[in-house]
């Protein structure tokens, strides 16, 4: 009796899954079939930020665009953390209030540090 009552709960759960790859499957063949497959030389051309490339792609180029790609990743963290903890600041507790200010404080002695080091600058 146990395995037809476990079925009765995950049924739903299956067909959902059933209908959304079939709705799913069917946008992807009407996006198919209404689309123009026809590649012409525009498509085919590789973009490079609106203009067209001019050097070989293997040339080095200067650190800086991958030390604003990481800061760009520690700071996007930094709202991954802040958000879930600032929807729930009612509920929590004095001791997570704590942690993140000093998580906020370790933030700041980053920016702190961005900016004496003039990380941020291309000069």
């Amino acid at each position: 009796m146990a395995k037809s009552f476990y079925f009765v709960e995950y049924q739903s759960l299956l067909i959902f899954l059933i209908v959304t790859f079939f709705i799913a499957a069917g946008f992807v063949l009407i996006s198919y079939l209404s689309a123009s497959q026809i590649g012409g030389t525009e498509k085919l051309s590789a973009y490079e930020c609106g203009f067209e490339p001019f050097e070989d792609a293997r040339n080095s180029f200067n650190i800086q665009f991958y030390i604003i790609a990481i800061l760009f990743i520690v700071f996007d963290i930094e709202l991954v953390l802040l958000l879930p903890w600032s929807v729930t600041f009612f509920f929590s507790g004095a001791f997570v209030f704590w942690i993140v200010i000093d998580f906020i404080i370790e933030l700041l002695v980053g920016y702190y540090y961005i900016f004496k080091r003039t990380i941020l600058s291309f000069n």
